[in-house]
């Protein structure tokens, strides 16, 4: 002390404790090990390049990577013969000069000299050990490419070899014994023109044995997409594992027809089938099925040979999960199941749009951080896996650390048995392993090299996930929380913000800022509030889990437990649901972007300036606090603000036509907040944005025109959130699946659905409206629709002076009919007309001329295939004096102003008149 000796600076690890003693367990860890990232994406690179490649290719590819990094090593050996014997002769004298136990003769060493040799050793230890020659490194790249392009040639003839490919170029019909390779699945209901698509049930197989219509059979193992149409299913049949179809334990997503639930979703993968189907090409090059088998007979499937053991019991235990949640809220009862084995059979796509637009969609599906939770509540809490102060349930049941491991993969081994194993859940439980050993070790960097022979030992085993964004998105999300995470929770807590929270936030906003350019690719569009989503979301992501897991495992054993199991994860799994629902409806919730890889490549730069910019505002709290309530007015759009920066929607308008693509949706306006809606349109996103935008939150009364699926498959959008009093339709109920979609939603809301009648008249405020067609059964002008276009209910609307006439999509017979009725006598000289039938070729001339609009508007949607509208309805309304304006390309529009001044905006920020 006396003579000025300064005392040794402290170790970061402890100077950023906190503590004067410093960390209690420190981890003093060197700089990233990248030896293994080269092998790995080169490998990854090879084999989404080789797939398509002939087998000559692959193996010439093989054989050049082979013999360079053969001349490589061998470079290598030779001169390590006399550099290596000197490098070591040196190393053995410094090991001598430091370990005076070891030489000749005992050597006095000064201690300030053994404490510089400790630290030297200490650093040395803690640094990983470098590579002496980078010709290693390169050979150990083209080892793995010439791996990669052998196992990428071979699973790709597999595709290619066999009879299935040019069957399928002939579209030939035979008989074939396939096998069951994936859960089976129902297609998402979508808008085809004016109506429904049929929903089909799809299913991954491989085809084993073929035989021709001559008689001739042949083994193979090809793998093919099985597309039987659900609509036409029949039969109350049983499942493969012999208990019934019931809504308990089979897949009764919405679409299956009449109610009924397809038998094709009862089988288990690995079950053998017999099928009649004809053959036909994959629709997308570069696939991993040879061919599409569409079955000719969609009954109940004839079954040559049983599921394997493991099958059946993994089909148990996710029928008894599905039984459990049977009595849960629909939101629950249709998340919990894809939470925890990753079921979405349940899943509507309302919901599970809602799940897309808030980037939430990973947590439907079966992922890594699931296996995680589940070994996290085995192991304990971070970092203390290894330590004495151990927590979770092994140290307290007495396990040592290799009984536990143990344990981690008897798990890990039923987490893959359970959620069926497929590539997807391979590379779920091998990613989750890699996080779950970060979480365990706390040695975030060192766990990049398990990342990459993670990546490698997948890539090899099934090279066509070099291809699939799912495992694109799970290799960049782990990178992310095993890179940029630690970095960013760091930065936040040295600016005050708790551990907890800062650790949530980084993880969120670094998945979220590596894997947002490829969802942009995948969806063209980048989702504004993801990352406080996925923090809200992700604290009861883990609750939910663990008594989700606990609920499949009581199952087969009490079901009583289960389902009490099961309510109590119904609590954080409707947090999830709200979360996403919430999030969704927010009107700035997303921004339409290219999707491209140019838009990705667009976005990453995008992303990357603003966290640059986002360093230095960290810096300047006043900055960083304006700049996040600009994001936020940006999110929720309050409606003042909108309207004073869009002009949308104008002061006083009366009457709006959403803009919802190939549909109908029109709004006429009954007060503050208030409107009439007349169609819903295709889409419930599309008509629900357009209310928001508008500010409607009360509705006393919805028309429907009539039952095709492009005027009332939006329906539960119009009814989302708000205040409904009544449902008025038309008589003529086709189709009728779209009935009972309507019915459905007004019963579940307990709305009543009332039939529309000309002659009817209502009034709400100043806006007033009269039914005009169709007349009521017993009326001497009723007539039998030709159709449900025919039966489409038409309105003469009164609004500040101004008079619309609505036709809904009536086409020439009724047109005449209506002008005949009497009612025809009220239509001429109306203000604005919604032309019927998205403007089609089919109007007749002469209501044209008696209505004799000032403004024609027409909704159709851009591109569509019927050409829409018509060129000779836009002269022949143009003949009349019309101004002609179209969804399509004006987008929204609304009418304000009176009798006498007529005013139109478009939600484009454009006005017309």
């Amino acid at each position: 002390m006396g003579h000025g000796v300064r005392a040794p600076e402290r170790a970061a690890v402890h100077a950023e404790s906190g503590s004067r003693l410093g960390a209690s367990h420190p981890r003093q860890e060197g700089p990233t090990d990248l030896r293994l990232v080269p092998p790995a994406l080169a490998a990854w690179a090879t084999a989404a390049l080789m797939l398509d490649a002939s087998m000559e290719w692959a193996v010439g590819a093989a054989v050049v990577g082979l013999v360079a990094a053969g001349v490589l090593l061998l470079v290598r050996q030779g001169a390590g013969d006399g550099t290596g014997d000197r490098e070591a002769t040196r190393a053995t004298g410094a090991t001598q000069a430091t370990h005076p136990t070891q030489a000749t003769r005992a050597v006095r060493v000064p201690r300030a000299a053994l404490a510089t040799c400790a630290t030297q050793s200490r650093d040395q230890r803690a640094s990983p050990p470098r590579a002496t020659w980078p010709r290693v490194s390169v050979a150990a790249v083209l080892l793995c490419v010439a791996a990669a392009a052998v196992s990428a040639g071979l699973h790709g003839a597999d595709v290619r070899r066999g009879p299935v490919p040019g069957l399928a170029r002939e579209y030939v019909t035979v008989t074939a014994e396939v096998e069951v390779t994936s859960d089976p699945r129902l297609t998402r209901p979508r808008v085809k023109g004016d109506h429904m698509a049929p929903t089909a049930v799809l299913i991954n197989a491989d085809v084993r044995r073929v035989e021709e219509a001559d008689g001739t059979a042949v083994e193979t193992r090809t793998p093919v997409l099985v597309i039987i149409d659900a609509g036409r299913g029949s039969g109350a049949a049983r499942a493969v594992d012999g208990r019934p179809n019931t809504p308990g334990n089979a897949q009764a997503p919405p679409g299956s027809a009449g109610g009924r639930t397809s038998p094709w979703l009862g089988l288990l993968p690995s079950t053998r089938l017999r099928v009649t189907a004809t053959f036909a090409p994959s629709l997308m090059d570069g696939d991993r099925v040879a061919a599409v088998l569409r079955v000719r007979d969609p009954g109940v499937p004839e079954v040559v040979g049983e599921p394997s053991d493991a099958q059946r019991l993994a089909g148990r235990l996710r029928a008894g999960l599905r039984e459990a949640t049977d009595g849960l809220p629909a939101d629950a009862r249709a998340l919990l199941p894809g939470l925890v084995v990753g079921d979405t059979s349940r899943i509507t796509p309302e919901l599970d749009e809602a799940f897309k637009e808030t980037d939430l969609a990973h947590t439907l599906a079966v992922s890594g951080s699931n296996l995680t939770i589940i070994l996290a509540l085995l192991i304990g809490p971070p970092g203390r896996a290894q330590s004495a102060e151990r927590r979770g349930l092994a140290p307290r049941l007495g396990f040592s650390l290799r009984t536990t491991a143990l344990l981690g993969g008897g798990l890990t081994l039923a987490f893959v048995v359970v959620c069926r194993p497929d590539p997807s859940v391979l590379r779920a439980a091998a990613c989750g392993a890699v996080v779950l050993l970060a979480l365990a070790t706390g040695r975030r960097r060192s766990l990049i090299p398990a990342l990459a022979t993670a990546v490698l030992l997948l890539v090899l085993y099934d090279p066509w996930l070099a291809r699939s964004y799912g495992f694109l998105l799970s290799v960049l999300a782990t990178g992310a929380l095993l890179t940029l995470a630690p970095r960013w929770s760091a930065a936040l807590r040295r600016r005050g913000v708790p551990p907890r929270l800062a650790e949530a936030l980084a993880a969120a906003a670094a998945a979220q800022a590596l894997c947002a350019p490829v969802v942009a690719v995948l969806s063209a569009r980048v989702s504004l509030v993801a990352v406080p989503c996925n923090l809200l979301a992700e604290f009861a992501i883990a609750p939910a889990t663990v008594l989700g897991f606990a609920a499949l495992a009581a199952a087969p054993l009490t079901m009583p437990l289960a389902k009490a199991l099961a309510w109590c994860a119904s609590w954080p799994t409707g947090w999830i649901a709200d979360v996403a629902r919430t999030g969704a409806a927010l009107p700035g919730a997303g921004v339409d972007w290219p999707g491209s890889w140019t838009g990705a490549a667009l976005l990453a730069l995008a992303t990357a300036v603003v966290l640059l910019a986002g360093r230095r505002l960290l810096r300047h709290p006043w900055w960083c606090g304006v700049c996040g309530v600009l994001l936020l007015l940006l999110v929720v759009q309050p409606a003042p603000l909108t309207r004073v920066v869009t002009g949308w929607p104008p002061p006083g308008w009366r009457f709006a036509m959403c803009d919802v693509g190939q549909g109908d949706a029109t709004v006429l306006a009954a007060g503050e907040g208030t409107g009439v809606v007349v169609d819903a349109g295709p889409d419930p996103t599309s008509v629900d944005r357009c209310l928001r935008a508008l500010g409607i939150t009360r509705i006393p009364l919805v028309v429907l025109t009539h039952f095709h699926a492009d005027h009332v498959a939006g329906l539960p959008g119009v009814l989302r959130g708000r205040a409904v009093g009544a449902i008025e339709t038309t008589g003529h109920e086709e189709p009728v699946d779209q009935v009972e979609l309507v019915r459905r939603e007004a019963a579940v809301r307990r709305i009543p659905v009332t039939r529309a009648a000309a002659g009817e008249e209502r009034r709400t405020g100043s806006l007033s409206w009269q039914v005009v067609w169709p007349p009521a059964p017993s009326s001497p002008t009723a007539m039998a629709p030709d159709g449900p276009n025919d039966a489409s209910v038409t309105l003469l609307v009164r609004s500040a002076g101004l008079r619309l006439l609505l036709l809904g999509d009536l086409e020439p017979p009724a047109q005449r009919a209506l002008l005949r009725s009497p009612a025809g006598v009220l239509l001429g000289g109306v203000d604005v007309l919604k032309v019927a039938h998205h403007g089609s070729a089919y109007q007749d001339p002469e209501l044209i001329r008696r209505a004799a609009p000032r403004l024609a508007l027409i909704s159709c949607g851009a591109g569509n295939p019927y050409g829409h509208p018509a060129p000779s309805t836009v002269a022949a309304l143009r003949a009349q004096g019309a101004v002609v304006l179209r969804t399509d390309e004006d987008g929204a529009l609304a009418v304000a102003g009176t009798g006498a001044e007529l005013r139109v905006a478009g939600d484009w920020g454009h006005g017309f008149r």
